[in-house]
């Protein structure tokens, strides 16, 4: 019998807040490369020279 007795009102705010914290859309940590100064992802091989802690993959 869930819908019957509620808890207690829940206002729209405090539930559109909630929901709103599920779809976030992180973004991307880029720091520069080490070897060209080029923005890449964070543990990610670089694409322009393709150096991961500058050492050749």
């Amino acid at each position: 019998m869930g819908a019957i007795c509620p808890k207690g009102k829940i206002s729209k705010a405090r539930r559109d807040k909630r929901r709103a914290q599920s779809w976030k859309i992180a973004v991307p940590n880029l720091v520069a490369c080490g070897k060209c100064g080029e923005l890449v992802r964070s543990h990610h091989a670089c694409k322009a020279c393709g150096t991961y802690n500058k050492k050749a993959v």
